[in-house]
């Protein structure tokens, strides 16, 4: 199911994308100033969904291809680069082997998200404006603006820990104040709880409205937030708001894995948040790298010159699963062929660098998903992102009550998950069999390598941590460990050169 719908405006950058068909028609907002046009609510609203929009355009910003699933999995053990060698996207093999450079780094991603927080700020500026709103269209406004940008902004934490962090934009010199990680931390959680706390957002939207953040999305975002940080005064709420999607019945499990990350499957029962693409009437392109359409991730990954069927699409062989990967699905896991599309080196196509003849299934090629674009093939597949699932959830929730920040049936909860995987079975609960399920679950969701780091950080025992994981390889692809002075990768050096001499300077990472 498509709901996601993109409209552009023609001036101020307004790129607008809607929930419905006619969700709405965008008007020239230079016609009178700003403070005047975004007196409506009709027009506050055009805002908001303008802020959704930098969602899109991770996969391709700024000249650079950087998905956030696949970037932050390349420095994890499941996937390699690929590509045709170590200098196509030289930064995607730095980044993986923990020597990411100022003048090579993933630096479309710090730009895209920092256009989201801009986004968000102007929604929140414009709120005070507006005349023929209701309070609680206020407040629904305001919540969205408020997780887009706590989402947007733990992204760059994530990567870069140190950095600049405002909430109200217009800064003389268009610098602000950078803060350390845990400063950018209690920032980012301090703002997402004010926006849980309007209760604004339904626990999960319907019809037109799928793709916009609601509840459970917030609350998922917060649990990532606290698990990452491990902020054990925090951790019991995490656990709370979990159980609280739980008990809400209004997500479930999909029952069939084989299905999951198939069209038929997007905004069913197990989807929390995904970030929608669509190929029909798709016009994205590389002139206009921002506009409605598709997604390039497919594209990226796939194998090269492919003729081995008619259904598949050819692909530049980015992304490759490793063949541990692979031999870690014991037999009648239907993840394994569900995740993984083992070809077999050589056959139907041309391997590329770092080739193991098994590409990642579940964003793979198909030329049924951008039938129907109107402009560059490459950009417009239509293959929906897939942020929060239901599943992970109900794995948050079971870690939570076994680390010790509350009860609930935490074995009922992780068997849920496995079972679902391997009809018929269970497992004994552990931390480290909740470890296992998330490792086996999330291939190619890029929620694996922060996993290890933030295990890493937790102290436990069992030895699934980043510093015990990431080590050199068999094959020479990477020849550094990780350590935790990898944790934050260097900020992009253009934003160093362009904050030099100004109010706010920015202090680069150490790398």
């Amino acid at each position: 199911m498509k709901t996601l719908k993109i409209f552009a405006a023609a001036a101020l950058g307004l790129f607008v994308t809607a929930c419905g068909e006619d969700f709405l028609t965008v008007e020239h907002p230079t016609a009178s100033p700003l403070e005047e046009y975004f007196t409506t609510e009709e027009h506050l609203e055009e805002a908001v969904i303008a802020a959704y929009d930098p969602l899109e355009w991770f996969d391709w910003f700024s000249g650079q291809y950087n998905p956030v699933n696949i970037m932050s999995d390349i420095m994890a053990d499941q996937i390699w680069v690929g590509g045709s060698d170590r200098s196509d996207n030289m930064f995607w093999h730095l980044l993986m082997n923990y020597e990411a450079l100022p003048t090579q780094t993933i630096s479309g991603i710090w730009s895209d998200a920092y256009s989201g927080v801009k986004r968000c700020n102007d929604v929140i500026q414009y709120i005070g404006w507006t005349t023929d709103a209701t309070e609680d269209e206020l407040k629904l406004a305001e919540a969205q603006a408020r997780v887009l940008r706590a989402y947007y902004y733990t992204i760059i934490w994530k990567f870069w820990g140190n950095i600049p962090y405002f909430e109200e934009n217009g800064s003389s010199d268009f610098t602000y104040p950078q803060l350390t990680a845990d400063e950018a931390y209690d920032k980012i959680i301090a703002d997402l709880e004010g926006a849980i706390a309007l209760n604004a957002l339904p626990m999960k939207w319907t019809g037109e409205n799928q793709g916009r953040v609601s509840k459970a999305m917030a609350y998922m975002l917060y649990a990532e937030l606290t698990m990452y940080q491990n902020d054990t005064a925090r951790l019991g709420t995490a656990l709370n708001y979990m159980k609280e999607i739980i008990s809400s019945g209004e997500y479930a499990l999909i029952p069939d894995y084989g299905v999951l990350f198939k069209e038929e499957s997007e905004w069913g029962s197990e989807t929390i948040f995904d970030i929608n693409y669509k190929d029909d009437n798709a016009v994205r392109s590389y002139n206009w790298p921002n506009g409605a359409g598709g997604t390039v991730l497919p594209r990226l990954i796939s194998p090269n010159a492919w003729t081995g069927d008619a259904i598949h699409d050819s692909g530049w062989g980015f992304a490759p699963i490793r063949q541990s990967t692979f031999d870690m699905f014991e037999d009648g896991d239907t993840r394994r062929d569900a995740t993984c599309w083992n070809v077999g080196p050589a056959n139907g196509y041309n391997p590329r660098y770092q080739d193991t003849g098994i590409f990642l299934e579940k964003y793979v090629a198909y030329k049924a998903n951008n039938a129907d674009q109107l402009a560059d093939g490459d950009l417009n597949f239509n293959n929906n992102l897939r942020i929060y699932r239901y599943a992970e959830t109900l794995l948050n929730a079971a870690e939570l009550v076994v680390r010790g920040y509350g009860s609930g049936d935490a074995e009922g909860w992780l068997n849920e998950v496995h079972a679902r995987a391997i009809p018929g079975t269970t497992v004994q609960l552990s931390l480290e069999s909740i470890k296992e399920e998330r490792k086996l679950e999330f291939v190619g969701e890029g929620k694996r390598y922060w996993d290890l780091v933030r295990w890493e950080l937790t102290n436990d025992a069992d030895g699934i941590k980043a510093s015990a994981v990431l080590v050199p390889d068999e094959f020479g692809y990477r020849t550094n460990t990780w350590s935790s002075s990898k944790k934050y990768i260097p900020i992009p050096q253009g934003e160093i050169d362009s904050a030099s001499g100004k109010s706010n300077e920015l202090k680069q990472n150490d790398y």
